[in-house]
């Protein structure tokens, strides 16, 4: 799948004002991050059950 044909997503506290920040995109497989300033650069892909323990981690859970 083309990251064009994505719906990606910032952070509900990712700025409007071009801030540094990062996008998903979540997939069936996994969820794809890219640089948000940079869209035209590669994305990476991460295992749902991957993303899930990082989100937990980054919560503090």
């Amino acid at each position: 799948m083309s990251t064009t044909e994505l719906a990606w997503f910032k952070s509900s506290y990712s700025g409007s004002q071009g801030d540094s920040c990062v996008e998903i995109a979540v997939t069936e497989q996994a969820i794809c991050v890219r640089d948000s300033k940079d869209v035209t650069r590669p994305c990476f892909a991460v295992g749902r059950d991957e993303w899930s323990r990082f989100v937990g981690f980054a919560a503090g859970a």
